[in-house]
């Protein structure tokens, strides 16, 4: 089974653009043509444009009309408060890890999602071609099944609470997941996963990545419910926040010992890799029998909405995966994206461009990075 390294250097033939649809068809794909540049170096280049190649970025998951609320507090039991404002706004955890892809990447990005034949299908097509970047051939309408969509109540300082209704993110994959899906995973760059879609599609495309040596990246966020060992053992990079790793193993993570150990459990269970993502402590990278590597947060001027931070710090370090990045560049590139994502409301529109990363990155100073390349002194968890 090739390594990523090696699949950045493989050309891709036999492969054609998709045919647009949104009726659930899958049309036979010819050959789709990715161009192929030689991976670069750093990610501290002085150009915002990357030289990797161009391997797409394929997303498999949620998307969602996310309905916002401003509260100035959760209500309680039995009582009735009132939003300061309210607006429908594009999200769901595989949009908006596609629409930070296509933002960020060098190659293609691809969603592979259901939506429903209706008003919120409609604004979550709208909202991704107007995001650019993101290819939306494979997005599906599922016939009887409503869009998939979500309460949002944002609280002052940028924190919220989310409620979700699967909708067609559960409802719409009845006919399974399309062979022409199947062939563009086996030629992706990285798979996404998240879990606001069954887990049995997740197992499919998991198992068609992993026997093309694509390398699969699941966020832990959306069903609260165990992750099944079938997707488990699939899985190359596991990636939680401390609360769901918490949720996930049954062990306490209020401090980086805990979470290591935490991470020790998520090892123990088959994934080599955990990437977990600690709010304003930063994020920390698990390998199994290995150091872990820690990064702190790059500080947002002001923190205005939280939604879509985790999906963009874990398809931000796809993106740098895909380009052959260190693991230590990757997660700097992260959170950076992050840092951007936190200064704007809503998930999707608040995806930040490749040029606004690299900026961001260029003027962090110490103890981020330092002049040699090797990481500072890092804010150790309490």
């Amino acid at each position: 089974m090739p390594t990523l390294e090696a699949r950045l250097r493989l050309p891709l033939a036999g492969l054609s653009p998709a045919t647009t649809s949104f009726s659930g068809s899958t049309p036979k794909p010819g050959s789709l043509s990715f161009a192929l540049r030689p991976p670069s170096a750093s990610l501290s280049s002085s150009s915002s444009a990357p030289a990797a190649a161009a391997l797409p970025i394929v997303v498999v998951g949620s998307a969602n009309a996310d309905i916002y609320v401003e509260v100035d507090r959760l209500p309680l039991v039995g009582e009735t408060v009132a939003a300061r404002a309210g607006r429908s706004l594009a999200g769901g955890k595989g949009a908006n890890q596609a629409a930070c892809g296509g933002r960020l990447a060098a190659g293609p990005t691809y969603l592979v999602a259901r939506v429903g034949d209706d008003a919120n299908g409609r604004l979550l097509e709208g909202a991704l071609a107007d995001a650019g970047g993101v290819r939306l051939d494979r997005v599906a309408r599922a016939p009887g099944a409503p869009s998939g969509h979500a309460v949002v109540m944002l609280m002052p300082g940028g924190q919220n609470s989310i409620i979700i209704v699967g909708g067609a993110n559960m409802e719409g994959w009845a006919a399974g997941v399309g062979s022409d899906d199947l062939y563009l995973i086996r030629r992706a760059g990285v798979l996404l996963l998240q879990r606001e879609i069954p887990d049995w599609v997740n197992v499919q495309v998991a198992q068609a990545a992993k026997g093309a040596g694509v390398p699969v990246i699941l966020d832990a966020g959306g069903m609260d419910a165990p992750v099944p060992g079938e997707l488990l053992s699939l899985v190359d990079i596991f990636s939680p926040n401390e609360t769901e790793l918490a949720r996930l193993t049954g062990m306490p993570t209020e401090t980086f010992e805990q979470i290591s150990r935490a991470a020790g459990a998520c090892h123990k269970m088959g994934v080599k890799e955990v990437l977990v993502k600690l709010g304003s402590q930063g994020s920390a990278l698990f390998i199994e029998g290995e150091e872990p590597i820690r990064q702190p947060i790059i500080p947002a001027t002001e923190v205005v909405d939280t939604t879509g931070a985790g999906d963009t710090f874990t398809s931000a370090f796809a993106v740098a995966l895909v380009e052959g990045k260190p693991k230590k560049e990757c997660m700097r590139f992260a959170a950076a994206a992050a840092s951007l994502c936190v200064q704007v409301k809503g998930a999707i529109p608040s995806m930040p461009d490749r040029k606004s990363v690299m900026d961001l990155l260029e003027s962090v100073q110490p103890p981020f990075i330092l002049n040699n390349g090797s990481h500072g002194q890092i804010r150790r968890i309490q």
